[in-house]
């Protein structure tokens, strides 16, 4: 029998632990807040610190890379979290996709009242300031550099990138501040972990390459067998573990060494890097319940 098993996933730079307190310190200049989540995980990306910390401000959920998200399913989860009182939004950074209604959908009706408030006071021209927050690699930098127009953000397609806080001013003259990613010190849920690892917001320098593509192969056997038929050319059996779909990846896409035998680190490797870059399809790993939504 094949071990799937992975280590206890914990991954919390110390750096992020002051970016907490940091939100704290800084919420009084800011008029409200956009939360940033992976649209693909759209509960596991999600900080379960950020609701206490940001409580006494307004706030905006976006679910960001909706392109590589099924369609369906952040349907769904845009309804879960409007339930819930809070305005949510589906963008993409990266092709630009909603960025257009962030703006607008804050001063219309996530600070409404505040923008009335303005108005009757003669401050119609006072910019509104936002506060940027999120997880590691959920795309914060790039939403902030399609808002800005211009690249005034540091990018990669790392976690942890951003380390400080930084204030980035709009061509409509409104405000942003960007703070560092935050993860919480401790995963509760190790299935929200690994849906995190797939999606490459934990570090993958300490995890087990093999053993996680394996377990995304078989949540994608299950959940989008077409999405693995389709890229790989393989045939999906109702009895295939981890290793057979590694290995069945691994041999057609020529990844044999001496004596016959699968590089499985390669086609791991392959595998989360072709997921990642949303060549498998649009898919989306965790889904409201109907009652949720």
């Amino acid at each position: 029998m094949e071990n799937t098993d992975m280590k206890t996933i914990q991954w919390f730079p110390g750096h992020m632990a002051k970016t907490r307190r940091a939100i704290a310190a800084n919420l009084k200049l800011v008029d409200a807040a956009a939360e940033i989540i992976d649209a693909r995980t759209p509960m596991s990306s999600r900080n379960p610190e950020i609701d206490n910390l940001l409580s006494s401000k307004p706030r905006i959920i976006l679910l960001n890379k909706c392109d590589l998200a099924d369609s369906s399913a952040t349907s769904a989860w845009i309804n879960y979290f409007r339930n819930k009182g809070l305005a949510a939004l589906a963008v993409d950074c990266k092709s630009g996709k909603g960025i257009n209604k962030v703006i607008p959908t804050l001063k219309n009706t996530v600070l409404k009242e505040l923008m009335e408030k303005r108005q009757k006071s003669g401050m119609t021209g006072a910019p509104v300031r936002l506060m940027i927050v999120g997880i590691p690699n959920v795309g914060k930098s790039s939403l902030i550099n399609r808002l800005a127009g211009s690249k005034r953000a540091k990018v990669e397609d790392r976690p942890g990138v951003t380390r400080t806080k930084q204030w980035v001013k709009l061509p409509d003259g409104n405000e942003l501040l960007d703070m560092p990613g935050v993860l919480w010190p401790k995963f509760e849920d190790q299935s929200a972990a690994v849906r995190l690892a797939f999606t490459g917001a934990v570090s993958d320098d300490i995890l087990d390459i093999e053993t996680l593509a394996m377990k995304l192969l078989l949540f994608l056997a299950e959940n989008y067998p077409q999405s693995l038929k389709e890229r790989y050319k393989i045939d999906i059996e109702e009895n295939d573990t981890g290793i057979i779909l590694l290995e069945k990846v691994g041999k057609k896409r020529g990844m044999v060494i001496s004596g016959g035998e699968i590089n499985t680190e390669r086609a791991a490797i392959t595998v989360l890097d072709e997921f990642r870059g949303g060549k498998l399809g649009k898919i989306t790993l965790e889904f409201p319940s109907v009652g949720e939504q």
